[in-house]
């Protein structure tokens, strides 16, 4: 066995040795723990929700010093992690030996900061959800059970510290609520108020999406990229406009796709189940298929704006 034990330890160093590019070894920096990262969407949630994701109660009398145990504990694990992460800021690592903790503690600083705006904004997407799910018994049910409020809660935070320019991290953290709903939101996708994602499974939300308030979407919804286009090279050009925008009160039932960053939702369209769309459609217009056909309906006068005789 102990044999078989150092073929087995020899093999593999081997092919860290002809294997390159997912290796880290004795490289001189450390990267972002992912086990620190998730760690710390748990205890956003709690700050967020508090009383929803702890173990005993939380009385109303220690809140306070509850809060600022748990303020002072991310303040400490988010700024060693982002650290880690603000030399890759330019797309790739480039400063191995800098010493990022002060700006790292800016970041972080701003971030913790702007946690009560993300309250407020969450608060818009419970009511949303209670509004819009007639089987939602009450608010309680809805935060404690409902993946779509766990994806959204981790990705607005994760768009926040995008928006601050983390590398890293704010994809480890909408990856994490990823595995924890099966909804992925890229951390870039901008998402307005009162954002409801019913059952949510499937739905996919690329970077560049814009999505405005009182938006409803049904499970396995994509709003994607149409294609990716390349330099002379042929390599993909990254950071411009890949998907879609939606505007306010829109809903997107089951299963429907649609793509292209030029593509735009017009304010309160309903878009049926099952289209494919790769083009821009009105205000309060109803976009549905007959076989391979588009046909979109001005809901007003019910007139076809599209498709059909």
């Amino acid at each position: 066995m102990e044999n078989r034990l150092r073929e087995i330890v020899e093999s593999l160093v081997d092919s860290y040795q002809e294997v390159g590019g997912i290796n880290r070894v004795d490289c001189g920096s450390s990267l972002p723990s992912n086990r620190k990262v998730t760690a710390t969407c748990d205890n956003l949630l709690q700050v967020l929700f508090p009383g929803y994701h702890d173990k005993e109660p939380v009385p109303a009398e220690e809140l306070e010093v509850i809060t600022s145990e748990r303020i002072a504990h991310l303040m400490v694990v988010l700024s060693g992690e982002i650290a880690k992460t603000l030399r890759f800021r330019n797309g790739i690592e480039y400063d191995k030996c800098g010493d990022y903790s002060s700006a790292a503690q800016t970041v972080v600083s701003e971030f913790l900061g702007r946690l009560p705006e993300i309250r407020q904004i969450l608060a818009t997407d419970v009511e949303a959800a209670y509004e819009g799910d007639p089987a939602a018994r009450n608010i309680e049910e809805i935060i404690l059970a409902y993946p779509c409020i766990t994806a959204i809660a981790i990705q607005r935070c994760a768009h926040l510290l995008y928006q601050l320019e983390v590398p890293l991290i704010p994809r480890i953290m909408t990856e994490y609520a990823h595995g924890l709903t099966g909804i992925d939101i890229h951390p870039g996708a901008t998402i307005g108020t009162h954002f409801f994602i019913d059952h949510g499974t499937g739905v996919v939300i690329g970077e560049t999406c814009v999505i405005g308030n009182h938006v409803k979407l049904y499970h396995g919804v994509t709003l994607g990229a149409r294609n990716f286009p390349k330099d002379e090279d042929g390599n993909i050009i990254k950071g411009n406009k890949r998907h879609p925008d939606v505007g306010d009160n829109v809903v997107v039932y089951p299963h429907a796709t649609i793509l292209g960053g030029q593509t735009v939702l017009g304010e309160g369209a309903t878009i049926a189940a099952n289209v494919f769309l790769r083009e821009s459609v009105p205000a309060n217009s109803f976009v549905s298929t007959k076989g391979e056909e588009l046909i979109v309906i001005d809901k007003q006068t019910k007139e076809r704006i599209v498709g059909g005789e």
